[in-house]
């Protein structure tokens, strides 16, 4: 599932390959109009979960692939794993292309109007920069989101902090010990905080290669505490994990009842590290 460690991996490896090169071809699915044939490729960068790249006349292509997208790189002539009327996006070189098949989003902007279209506003601070302003984002989720909104709504909110999707939301939760129903106004700002540099510390020792891992010492139970893992007991008190689809957009979550209880009763892993 592309979260913000899985994009910066992406725009790694794409910038590696892109960067300094002219566009022998180029068609967008969904914006025909642009002709980006004949341009070069400066720049490609992740915000969060979203994918930029920069090229010479200061257009931004801004792709989000959101649960089902993803790009493909082969060589010239080979086929695809994918159907042509999936691709949204295709930058071909001289021996190259790269495909986007199945995203989300995808957009074309001039270089400064980053989030100003299909973004209903702003991104928030990208937790994979170099210094993640951690002590502004409780005031920011505060003054952004109503005071009952649930914390697994205000993590997954990219307008607070960019980069947490779903797996890391049910993963820095159940770590925290704090229930994915919990709202807003019943969450201290060291609360948030300790959240947010959880995400932080899981995302960036994500960003090698091998699949997404949580539990860094795992011996037997998996890389994950608790994403995918309903009905199998708690890797801490054997309790079985519990799975429904809550807050806003009804997301998949995952959590432990007995390590996560609701507001106001105290966890059995208070300290949640």
């Amino acid at each position: 599932m592309p979260e913000g460690d899985t994009v910066h991996k992406l725009a790694r490896y794409l910038a590696q390959r892109l960067c300094g090169q002219t566009l022998t071809d180029a068609r967008l699915r969904d914006h025909p109009g642009h002709i980006l044939k004949g341009r070069r490729v400066d720049a490609v960068r992740a915000h969060g979960k979203h994918l930029f790249i920069e090229l010479d006349d200061g257009r931004l292509l801004r792709s989000h692939l959101g649960m089902t997208g993803s790009w493909h790189h082969y060589r010239t002539g080979d086929a695809w794993e994918k159907p042509t009327h999936q691709a949204a996006i295709l930058l071909q070189l001289a021996d190259e292309v790269f495909v986007c098949f199945n995203p989300m989003q995808t957009e074309v902007l001039r270089t400064g109007q980053r989030g100003q279209h299909t973004l209903p506003t702003a991104l928030g601070p990208d937790l994979l920069s170099l210094t993640p302003p951690f002590d502004e984002l409780p005031a920011r989720a505060r003054s952004l989101l109503p005071s009952a909104t649930p914390l697994a709504d205000v993590l997954l909110d990219q307008r607070v902090a960019a980069g947490i999707g779903n797996v890391y939301k049910s993963e820095v939760l159940f770590l925290q010990g704090l229930h994915p129903l919990c709202p807003l106004e019943q969450t201290t700002d060291a609360q948030l905080v300790a959240l947010y540099r959880k995400a932080v510390e899981l995302l960036r020792a994500n960003l090698g290669p091998g699949p997404r891992v949580t539990r860094r010492q795992a011996v037997a139970g998996g890389p994950l505490w608790v994403y995918g893992r309903r009905g199998m007991p708690c890797l801490r008190c054997a309790t079985p994990i519990v799975q429904a689809r809550l807050g806003r957009h009804l997301r998949s979550t995952y959590w432990c009842p007995a390590c996560q209880p609701p507001a106001g009763i105290a966890s059995r892993h208070p300290d949640g590290a």
